[in-house]
């Protein structure tokens, strides 16, 4: 066989650099896809805590408020 000239043996550097980047490229872009599955993840719990927290809040509200209008009612 004989030796690539100076053009061949940069498009084949040139290739297994794209090659390189792509791997890399591939990687980063799944890391970056695993991030936002778990920032989704993380919002849904939050909505889920924040439901229960107005649920909460709603229930102490109308305790209080039908309290007062016990202990004001006429006897």
């Amino acid at each position: 066989m004989e030796e690539p000239n100076e053009t061949e043996q940069l498009l084949i550097e040139i290739r297994d650099l794209q090659r390189e980047h792509l791997e890399e490229y591939r990687k980063i872009a799944q890391h970056s896809l695993e991030l936002q599955q778990q920032a989704v993840a993380r919002q849904e719990q939050i909505a889920k805590l924040y439901r229960r927290v107005v649920i909460a809040g709603a229930l102490l509200v109308g305790a209080a408020i039908l309290f007062l209008v016990y202990i004001s009612w006429p006897r």
